[in-house]
């Protein structure tokens, strides 16, 4: 199996933290990647149209994209259980949801921010995507104290998004409004999993 990969990627970083749950993290070559929203990398392109990351290519040259169809690919055939069944599954998959946006609009945010040319950048544009991100994280902030000993494709999710935000928005300081996440994203650190995909 490959993967188109960018290891700042919280969408790569998710399918990665899934393959190493499930133990298919060394079956997997890294293939490396300079996907951008402008110059797209042709190689990707040549697999998936859109020439993002994650791409992925399973062991019998099926490619699938994106993070989420790579993630229940991977979950299923490691057999990890990671999307739950039934009504748990529908809530794993609504906050799986929650957190790719969150993903999402902190990406938008940063490209707006740091790729576009400072004479045409939108303040309002990244205000309504950190917006996002604001609603998002205070939706985690009320739910995460029943979260428990949840790890599934949802809390992987939001253990990405908030790795991005360290990793892309070091000053936000979102901890300082969302204790009880800081609290949980810190015990969810200690995961070798999650230790071993921390964003560079």
């Amino acid at each position: 199996m490959k993967i188109y990969h960018s290891p700042a990627s919280p969408f790569v970083r998710k399918v990665m933290i899934v393959a190493r749950e499930v133990g298919l993290a060394d079956r997997i070559e890294l293939l490396p990647a300079k996907a951008g929203p402008v110059d797209r990398d042709a190689t990707i392109r040549a697999e998936n149209p859109l020439g993002q990351v994650p791409t992925f290519a399973t062991d019998d040259g099926a490619v699938l994209y994106d993070s989420r169809v790579i993630a229940e690919y991977l979950d299923d055939l490691g057999r990890g259980g990671l999307f739950g069944t039934g009504a748990e599954r529908w809530r794993n998959l609504t906050d799986a949801a929650l957190a790719d946006g969150l993903m999402g609009a902190a990406l938008l945010a940063r490209y707006e921010t740091f790729l576009r040319p400072a004479e045409f950048r939108w303040p309002a544009w990244t205000d309504g995507q950190m917006g996002k991100v604001a609603d998002a994280l205070g939706r985690l902030e009320g739910e995460v104290a029943g979260y428990g000993a949840r790890f599934d494709i949802g809390t992987i999710g939001f253990v990405c998004g908030l790795g991005y935000l360290d990793f892309r928005f070091p000053d936000l300081g979102w901890r300082d409004a969302h204790p009880k996440a800081a609290a949980w994203f810190a015990a969810m650190g200690e995961r070798p999993s999650v230790k071993a995909t921390i964003p560079v």
